[in-house]
């Protein structure tokens, strides 16, 4: 276990090995974001990080094509730290040097950085051990296909990733955030995220005639409307619950009225309780609103990702550590978001926290995530390293 004296002596050593490789890191991330990945392809970007940890001295583990774990240490309190790959079918509009060179893909959710980053932090920590400083074990998941649902996150825990873990640590880049500042807060964090597909079939015919058929277009746009509605009545409100459609589907002629229609959206919630009862209460209000049209629903409902909650042990942890980087005024709230994030399944199994790394540079312009515009100010990358080390040395020091 490691005293307030030896966690101060690895804060400076993490500083130092960071930054004496931080030219280096800042050429992964460009590399990473001129050669993206789609999810469960990631072949590319694991092989440059397993070439790097494992340089770093970390005892590296595949399991699958695609992603691995890490771990140093021999003994003592077992600390994981998470960083996902893949990248997204959008294209890169930017126009940087290291712009994405594969048409259509690109890092626009910044998991270019999170790589980089728990490169960085492998880095400290194995400088850590080679020194005798390290105090415990650590293991880093670079996890595949955060982008799918079911992702790699589910992927990994079944294949032990979390044997033994007391805690867990990850970040997410932030593009409403200054660089220099890393947003935290205690409880939920971002939130659950299902699929929901409605089909419905029945008796069409002409538009002049509609009470001869099952008239599937007014009962699709019932639904469109009703779902979310009876749904907030349904649930408790503090649960957050949201219901967005993305797909409608029905007709092809101004008079006729379709046989066959579809729907397809998002159910999406920051409560885990609610959460877990949503699926049943979801297909009974899909039943209820449509049985006075007569028409067949198909409900297709998949659970995509829980929210991320982080622990409140955790968040003190990973707040300290925050504040060794960048200080009392870097270490800034933020607010709950409705977006899905993965790394909700793992902190489901094992008290943990995410905090969201600040990547707009001061006084830019703020871009949004899962855009192709999306730029990075890279002095958040030594940054996230940093972050992600002192926050496995910190919990090692709380034992």
């Amino acid at each position: 276990m490691l005293t307030p004296a030896t966690l101060a002596a690895a804060s400076g050593i993490i500083e130092a090995t960071v930054d004496k490789h931080a030219a280096d890191l800042l050429d992964l991330r460009r590399d990473l974001h001129a050669h993206p990945e789609l999810a469960f392809a990631e072949h590319r970007t694991t092989g440059l990080a397993i070439e790097r940890v494992a340089e770093a001295g970390f005892r590296v583990t595949r399991h699958s094509a695609t992603g691995f774990v890490a771990e140093i240490g021999d003994s003592g309190p077992l600390v994981a730290l998470r960083a996902d790959l893949d990248a997204l079918p959008v294209e890169d509009t930017t126009g940087d040097p290291w712009a994405s060179t594969v048409a259509g893909v690109a890092h626009a959710c910044g998991h270019d950085v999170h790589t980089t980053a728990l490169v960085g932090a492998a880095l400290a920590l194995g400088e850590l051990y080679e020194r005798g400083a390290l105090g415990g074990r650590a293991r880093l998941l670079f996890q595949p296909a955060e982008e799918t649902m079911p992702g790699g996150a589910t992927m990994m825990i079944g294949q032990g990733a979390l044997h033994d873990v007391e805690q867990i640590f990850a970040l997410h880049c932030d593009p409403s955030l200054d660089v220099g500042t890393v947003g935290l807060r205690n409880g939920p964090l971002t939130g659950a995220s299902d699929s929901l597909d409605v089909r419905l079939s029945g008796k069409g015919g002409h538009t002049s005639r509609p009470h001869l058929t099952q008239d599937l277009t007014f009962a699709l746009a019932k639904l469109i409307t009703e779902l979310p509605a009876v749904l907030s009545r349904r649930m408790d409100p503090r649960a957050g619950v949201s219901v967005s459609w993305g797909i409608v589907q029905a007709g092809g002629a101004p008079n006729v009225i379709p046989a066959a229609g579809r729907v397809v959206g998002t159910v999406r919630m920051l409560d885990s309780v609610a959460w877990a009862d949503s699926e049943g209460l979801v297909r009974e209000l899909v039943d209820q609103i449509l049985a006075p049209y007569g028409v067949t629903a198909v409900v297709d409902y998949r659970r995509g990702v829980p929210p991320v909650v982080n622990e409140h042990g955790a968040t003190q942890v990973l707040g300290a550590a925050i504040e060794r980087v960048v200080g009392e005024a870097g270490h800034v709230p933020t607010s709950q978001s409705l977006g899905g994030e993965d790394f909700g399944w793992f902190v489901e199994h094992v008290p943990g926290a995410m905090c969201r790394l600040g990547t707009r540079s001061p006084g830019g312009p703020t871009y949004d995530l899962h855009q192709g515009n999306l730029r990075i100010d890279e002095g958040s990358v030594p940054l996230g390293a940093r972050v992600l080390a002192e926050a496995a040395v910190g919990a090692i020091a709380r034992g």
